[in-house]
């Protein structure tokens, strides 16, 4: 008897690793691409580079890996993505919304973030080189001292930020 039941935990763990995980929803990435808001989506390592779509709510959505370079996503709410890994090198993202927003690892280099409000967003291992922050809202010395810059990175006030 006991044997059965291992038997049959062992073979339910194999039938669990064997079962392909989404890591991706194609079709809520093209509704993203065509310029839809699409909140609470997995938008994982999508394809957002050159985008041109004002006010879209992808908040709570899963943008972990995504490519946002030189997109143009002015008044997007991004509030509590996941933005992880993201590479927005050169995005144009005033007025959004990164309100609890984890940020890890992310790369806004040359970023134009004039006007985006900042609270609660984890920073950690963020590249703001040349990001255009001068005002932007929510933001702690705390969250900056766990990012990255340089000396053409516009901060808010009296902020400052490490260097990279």
């Amino acid at each position: 008897m006991k044997r059965t039941i291992r038997l049959s935990l062992i073979a339910a763990a194999v039938a669990a690793l064997a079962t392909p995980v989404v890591a991706q929803n194609a079709g809520q990435i093209a509704s993203v691409q065509a310029g839809r808001s699409c909140a609470g989506c997995n938008l994982f390592q999508g394809d957002f580079s050159g985008l041109e779509a004002r006010g879209l709510n992808l908040s709570g959505s899963r943008l972990r890996q995504s490519d946002l370079s030189l997109s143009v996503m002015n008044r997007t709410r991004f509030s509590n993505a996941d933005l992880r890994d993201v590479e927005a090198y050169g995005g144009v993202f005033s007025s959004s919304n990164f309100s609890g927003a984890n940020m890890t690892n992310a790369s806004f280099v040359g970023a134009y973030l004039e006007g985006a409000n900042f609270l609660g967003a984890t920073l950690s291992g963020t590249n703001l080189s040349g990001a255009q922050l001068a005002r932007a809202t929510g933001l702690t010395q705390r969250q900056l001292d766990q990012a990255c810059g340089d000396g053409s990175t516009v901060l808010p006030g009296r902020l400052r930020i490490p260097a990279c």
